[in-house]
C-alpha cells in the first residue's frame, strides 16, 4: 500500500493503543484474500507484539463452530429446522431448531448455570446437561434475539456426535487445516499477549485468568494471530478455499435477526454478525473474552476486510476501530473497477431479454455475466431478483422479495416466450396481454 496510507492506518491503531490505554494491539487490512497491511503497538514480553503473537478470539470462535454445523447441513447429516432433540437428545430445550441456536434466537439464556463460565474451569457435557432445566430457556424460540453462549455449548456437543470427536478436533480438521490456519489453537503456544484488566482510574494492570471452558469452549476458546485470523476474515468475504460452497457462506451472511430494531445496524445471519455501516454490510464477528478483545468484519462488495486483536478486557471500541481500518483503505485507496468484457450467452436466454409487463408495471431482464437472469422494475425501484436455471425454462429466486421461488417460462405452439410465471404473477411482453393467463381476457384498454 501507499506509505500515506500506511502511516493513516498504523496513526489509527496507535491513537487506539494511547487513548484507551491498552498492553498491546494488533490489526490488519485484508483484500482480495492477502493481508496488505498490518501493524502493533504496546508490548508483549518486551516487543511490540507482530502477525504472529497469539491473542484469544473469543466469540469469533462460533464463526468457526457454525461452520462445521454447516458442512454437516451440506451434507444432508441435518436440516436446520430440526428440532434440538433429534440430535442432542435429553435437553430441556430440544425444541428449539439448529437454525435458532446459529442465530441466537432459540431463547435460550445468555450464560451457563453455575459459576462464571468465562473465569472458572469448564465442567463436562455430562456435567453441564445436568445442570439445566425448564427455566434455561428465557424466550419463546424464535420469538427474538438473545445471544446465547450457551447455544454454542449445546452445537459443539451437536457437531461432536455427528462426527464421533471433540468438536475441536472436528475444526482443526475440516476447517483450520485446509485454511493453514495453523496458529489457531484452543490455549496460547509460543509467542502470546497475557490477558489484562486495566485499572480504571490508574494505569496499572491486573492478570486474568484463561482457563479451559470445557463444553462452553465452543462459545470462546480460541486464541489466534494476525495471519490465521487474516485468512479467516478473506473467508468471510468470500474466499472459502472449498471449505464451504459459496452459497451457503453467502446463506450465512443473510440476515435471520437483528440486534438493534428501530434502525438496524447490527444483526445476525447464522452464526455470522451483521453490520451496517455507512451503506456497507459487512460479515463477522466481535469476541470477549478476560483479558481480550478482537474483531474480524469483511465487506464481500468491496473485497475488503479488516481485524484487530487487543489484550484488554473492556475499554476498547474495538469494532469501530475495525471499520474504520476498512473505511480509510477504500477511501485512501479506492478500488479500480473490474474491466468489462464481452462474455458468451446462450441464444435462448438472449431471446428472454428486454421488457416485460407485470400488469401495467414495466420490468426489464437482463442476463448477467454469470449466466443468471436478473429481473428489476425499469425504473429501478420496487421488487427485483435474481434467478439461476433449474431446469429447462425454470428458474429459482436467489434474493430479494421472490428469493426461493420459482420462475416458469410459457411458451406458445412455436417454442416463443410468452409469459413469465414468477409464483403465480404473470409478466407478459404488452400491460396484461389477453392472450396470456391470469388475468387474461378481462376487456381491452380503453
Amino acid at each position: 500500500m501507499l506509505e500515506s496510507t500506511e502511516h493513516a492506518l498504523f496513526r489509527r491503531i496507535a491513537r487506539e493503543q494511547a487513548a484507551c490505554r491498552v498492553p498491546s494491539l494488533v490489526a490488519a487490512v485484508v483484500r482480495d484474500g492477502e493481508i496488505v497491511w498490518s501493524g502493533g503497538r504496546g508490548r508483549v514480553g518486551g516487543e511490540t507484539p507482530g502477525t504472529d503473537t497469539q491473542y484469544r478470539l473469543g466469540s469469533i470462535t462460533k464463526t468457526l463452530v457454525a461452520t462445521a454445523v454447516m458442512r454437516l447441513r451440506d451434507e444432508g447429516r441435518l436440516d436446520l429446522n430440526d428440532p434440538l432433540e433429534k440430535h442432542v437428545p435429553g435437553t430441556p430445550f430440544g425444541s428449539a431448531t439448529v437454525a435458532q441456536l446459529l442465530s441466537h434466537t432459540s431463547g435460550l439464556t445468555a450464560e451457563s448455570p453455575g459459576l462464571w463460565w468465562e473465569r472458572t474451569p469448564g465442567a463436562d457435557w455430562d456435567a453441564l446437561v445436568s445442570s439445566l432445566d425448564g427455566g434455561t430457556t428465557k424466550h419463546r424460540p424464535g420469538a427474538k434475539f438473545h445471544y446465547s453462549n450457551l447455544g454454542y455449548g449445546v452445537l459443539g456437543e451437536l457437531i461432536a456426535r455427528h462426527r464421533g470427536k471433540s468438536w475441536l478436533a472436528v475444526v482443526e480438521a475440516e476447517i483450520l487445516g485446509p485454511l493453514g490456519m495453523s496458529r489457531t489453537t484452543p490455549h496460547p503456544v509460543g509467542a502470546h499477549a497475557e490477558g489484562f484488566a486495566v485499572h480504571p482510574f490508574a494505569d496499572v494492570l491486573l492478570p486474568e485468568p484463561s482457563p479451559d471452558a470445557g463444553a462452553m469452549a465452543p462459545a470462546g476458546q480460541l486464541w489466534s494471530t494476525v495471519n490465521d485470523l487474516g485468512r479467516w476474515t478473506a473467508f468471510l468475504g468470500g474466499a472459502t478455499g472449498g471449505v464451504l460452497a459459496p452459497s451457503t457462506l453467502e446463506e450465512m451472511r443473510t440476515m435471520v435477526t437483528v440486534d438493534d430494531t428501530d434502525v438496524w445496524s447490527i444483526g445476525f445471519g447464522l452464526g455470522l454478525m451483521l453490520v451496517r455501516h455507512q451503506g456497507r454490510r459487512l460479515a463477522g464477528h466481535t469476541g470477549s473474552m478476560p483479558g481480550f478483545l478482537a474483531v474480524t468484519l469483511a465487506d464481500p462488495a468491496a473485497g475488503t476486510g479488516a481485524l484487530a486483536l487487543a489484550n484488554s478486557t473492556s475499554g476498547v471500541g474495538i469494532t469501530q476501530l475495525c471499520l474504520d481500518l476498512i473505511t480509510m483503505t477504500d477511501e485512501l485507496e479506492p478500488r479500480v473497477p473490474a474491466e468489462w468484457l464481452p462474455s458468451p450467452v446462450d441464444p435462448g436466454l438472449l431471446a428472454l431479454t428486454g421488457l416485460w409487463h407485470w400488469g401495467p408495471t414495466p420490468y426489464h431482464l437482463r442476463v448477467q455475466g454469470d449466466g443468471l437472469l436478473l429481473l428489476a422494475p425499469a425504473d429501478g425501484a420496487g421488487r427485483g431478483s435474481r434467478f439461476a436455471a433449474t431446469g429447462e425454462d425454470t428458474y429459482r429466486g436467489l434474493d430479494g422479495y421472490y428469493a426461493g421461488e420459482t420462475l416458469e417460462v410459457g411458451r406458445n405452439a412455436e417454442g416463443v416466450a410468452t409469459h413469465l410465471d414468477l409464483a403465480t404473477f404473470i409478466f407478459t411482453r404488452t400491460p396484461y396481454d389477453p392472450a396470456a393467463p391470469v388475468p387474461g381476457g378481462v376487456g381491452s384498454w380503453r
